[in-house]
């Protein structure tokens, strides 16, 4: 397996999983979801931690899929070198950090943002790399 394609599927398990800390904090705080709440969800207040990995989950999802792109796209160019191979694994790193912490709610050195644009630049020199090796 090609690097690439590796760390996009570790992106896709974090992504994938990340939704679980929420569940356990709304049951947690709330307890078993009842009928009721299969029609109208609940809005009690749950600890703010549940609100940042619930943010956490949907900052990884709406990052996963133009990273998902990006390397399926280099992989049907069969498209993979140093900075390809890098920056797949610098984005995995960096939303792993994100997801860490965020969750944790660590805010010196803002350190969720730059971890965040870590990922993203990640993310974009790849893209450029695709674009730039796409005439090839």
């Amino acid at each position: 397996m090609k690097p690439e394609l590796f760390y996009l599927l570790c992106s896709a398990l974090l992504t994938g999983s990340l939704w679980i800390p929420v569940v356990i904090g709304y049951v947690l705080a709330r307890g078993l979801p009842s009928p009721a709440d299969y029609r109208r969800a609940p809005t009690s207040p749950v600890p703010d931690w549940v609100n940042r990995a619930n943010r956490a989950h949907l900052n990884s999802v709406e990052s996963f899929a133009p990273f998902a792109a990006a390397v399926l796209v280099a992989d049907a160019m069969g498209l993979s070198n140093a900075v390809t191979q890098a920056c797949a694994a610098t984005y995995f790193f960096a939303r792993l950090a994100h997801a860490g912490i965020h969750l944790s709610g660590f805010g010196l050195f803002m350190a969720r943002t730059v971890v965040f644009t870590v990922a993203w630049l990640a993310f974009v020199i790849f893209a450029v790399e695709v674009l730039r090796s796409g005439g090839r």
